[in-house]
């Protein structure tokens, strides 16, 4: 029986990319600056695994990813000429396009909906700092925070999924992972969890987003609120 629910965030709760680049834009808009936004976005996003990387390798100890998203910035600055374009505190400001993402149009109420049934909580490689903050920003009503802060590593290594079973006191088969990417659910259910699949078409960009499963997941669904029917009882 699921007694809880976890959800990947980044593209499959919320629309990264369009947030990214709106928040980035308008800084952008405000310097004078004819960056491209949505390519800013995709160039960000594009050191976010290789960061990461370096940690689940053993190459560097756990560091929060909002540290991370701030290295990765510095270090796609260059690539659209703007590495002496902003003050430090601008850069901050910058990074905190993170915190700052719209929700899919089905997530606020499919969350609610599974919520009365099941806990809900990000099991996302988010810190529990970024991840509070973009629940405010985007009316998540998640019960709890779980994931990467919490097993001090990062998705797709097992800790980051049993991790967060083990804060909720929940054997791994009692918990489903929710997530629009199979490679996430393949790691889950490596480690005895359910496991949901939803359709992201759009995350990169139109028609871009993984649409069909890959694997033999437990549910199969076409957004958060048919995921809630489902789970109904």
């Amino acid at each position: 029986m699921i007694k809880a629910a976890i959800f990947d965030v980044f593209g499959t709760v919320v629309d990264w990319r369009t947030g990214v680049a709106e928040f980035a834009g308008q800084i952008f808009r405000d310097k004078g600056l004819d960056t491209d936004p949505p390519a800013f976005a995709d160039a960000w996003r594009g050191e976010y695994q290789p960061a990461m990387e370096r940690i689940r390798a053993g190459n560097r100890g756990y560091v929060a990813l909002d540290d991370l998203h701030q290295e990765n910035l510095l270090r796609i600055l260059p690539e659209f000429g703007l590495q002496d374009t902003f003050t430090a505190t601008e850069l901050q400001t910058l990074n905190t396009a993170w915190e700052h993402l719209p929700p899919w149009p089905d997530s606020v109420s499919g969350l609610a909906a599974i919520r009365e049934h099941v806990i809900i909580a990000p099991c996302s490689n988010g810190s529990i700092a970024l991840m509070t903050r973009l629940a405010r920003f985007g009316g998540l009503p998640w019960d709890c925070i779980l994931g990467a802060d919490i097993a001090r590593t990062y998705k797709p290594m097992p800790a980051a999924y049993l991790g967060s079973a083990s804060a909720l006191r929940l054997e791994p088969a009692e918990v489903l992972m929710v997530a629009a990417h199979n490679d996430d659910l393949a790691a889950a259910a490596a480690q005895g969890l359910a496991t949901a699949f939803l359709p992201r078409p759009d995350e990169h960009g139109p028609d871009t987003g993984e649409t069909r499963p890959t694997g033999q997941w437990t549910y199969v669904a076409h957004d958060l609120n048919d995921l809630a029917r489902q789970l109904a009882p």
